[in-house]
């Protein structure tokens, strides 16, 4: 009776809110590589589609590029995710093995497959690497969604830190060596400050670059504070100052 009405128009809200949470995901096909592999836009095949980390995208929207002749068909009818990140477009590149790819290229498939989400329409799932024979998430697909995250984690960081110390302008001349300098545009970001020429040391990676550091005001990241010593960022511990130059000088000569 009412009761069962009641728990049953729970469940399904509860179904609802997972699907919302999800991205709504139309009730996906499944196809094997084998089916796929008829979608390639030749005459008398039922489409064109292509897979990247095993979702199946229709790209018919697309046929002059993907169809035959099209200068990306070799993605046609198959996973090539890995040819999205290493432009690898031979035979052993249009795989779907992505073991060993760098941040950077993990950042290029998951651009490409918000591409493909937003401008072509999803067919399913494709069984295999990613997808199991029941639509599941493989281990394979969680690793590479982790590896994702991370990078975005790490491209989030970067974007902060360059914000916070931009690389300097610099120049060398043989006559007097280099001359590193700060201005409110350097390192192409644009900013209400030029700041002083300081070496930045990160922690694992090699060399020590130039950049400019902000010297008045409160620290980054702590704009409310009053209780600081109107020093901006000079007092952050992986900043090291030039050796004979000015500690406040917006340029530094280093002899050759």
């Amino acid at each position: 009776g009412a009761m069962w009405r009641g728990a049953a128009a729970a469940l399904l809200g509860l179904a609802a809110a997972c699907l919302l949470r999800r991205g709504f995901e139309p009730r996906a096909r499944l196809l094997s590589a084998a089916e796929l592999r008829r979608y390639r836009g030749a005459p008398g095949d039922p489409g064109l589609y292509l897979a990247l980390l095993g979702r199946v995208f229709n790209v018919e929207r697309g046929r002059k590029h993907y169809g035959p002749g099209g200068a990306y068909s070799g993605f046609a009818g198959r996973d090539a995710t890995r040819a999205f990140a290493s432009g690898d477009f031979s035979p052993a590149g249009l795989v779907d093995a992505v073991s060993g790819l760098s941040p950077a290229e993990l950042l290029s498939i998951h651009s490409w497959l918000s591409f493909y989400r937003d401008n072509y329409e999803p067919v399913g799932k494709l069984v295999g690497r990613f997808y199991d024979e029941n639509g599941a998430p493989t281990d394979a697909l969680r690793e590479v969604e982790a590896a994702i995250e991370e990078a975005l984690k790490l491209q989030a960081e970067s974007d902060q830190e360059q914000q916070q110390f931009p690389p300097c302008n610099s120049e060398w001349s043989s006559a007097k060596g280099t001359r590193f300098w700060c201005s409110r545009e350097s390192g192409g970001v644009p900013r209400a400050w030029a700041g002083v020429p300081r070496r930045l040391h990160r922690p694992g990676s090699q060399g020590t670059p130039c950049v400019c550091v902000r010297s008045s005001g409160p620290p980054w990241g702590q704009p409310g504070s009053s209780q600081h010593r109107d020093r901006g960022d000079l007092d952050d511990p992986r900043l090291q100052q030039y050796e004979g130059c000015h500690p406040l000088a917006e340029q530094c000569v280093l002899p050759t």
